[in-house]
């Protein structure tokens, strides 16, 4: 097996997870992860960054899923329309319905809150890590958390859910 398929099969499920925050249905989404690690071979000679290849994939499918929004206008889908297939068993896929209710429950924050909040707790990304996928300084990322999660609660208050 090579270096590239143990990396695809390492970090497969949780880039087609993040993908399906970014895409309408698990089609494209899928499109996404596949466009992002031919992407992440194709440049593979340039990466710098040795040791970070988890912020590197990231970085690519960010900015594939936005070269998509871009492309393919639309709106966001029903949770049922995003049901899994129950083929899969990875961990990766376990999670997507409850991933999906995280990502409508966070639908309200501006789009830059909502990247920062689906990243760490959708994504379990470190505060560092979510950094440098943004090419955002600590702090802003910290505040820029800090932030979100104060305007979910009050909204969650708000909603009468608490």
């Amino acid at each position: 097996m090579s270096v590239a398929d143990e990396l695809i099969e390492m970090f497969y499920a949780e880039i087609l997870r993040y993908c399906l925050w970014h895409a309408p249905n698990r089609f494209l989404a899928e499109d996404a992860v596949q466009e992002t690690f031919l992407k992440a071979i194709r440049y593979f000679d340039r990466y710098t960054h040795k040791g970070r290849w988890k912020q590197f994939l990231y970085q690519i499918a960010a900015n594939t899923c936005i070269d998509m929004r871009r492309k393919n206008r639309y709106s966001d889908v029903p949770l049922e329309e995003l049901a899994v297939d129950p083929a899969y068993s990875d961990t990766g896929f376990e999670d997507v319905r409850e991933d999906m209710v995280l990502r409508q429950l966070v639908g309200g924050l501006p789009d830059d809150l909502q990247e920062i909040v689906l990243l760490r707790f959708g994504q379990d990304l470190t505060i560092r890590e979510i950094a440098e996928v943004l090419h955002l300084p600590l702090r802003t990322v910290q505040s820029r958390l800090r932030s979100a999660v104060k305007k979910l609660k009050k909204d969650f208050e708000i909603g009468g859910l608490s």
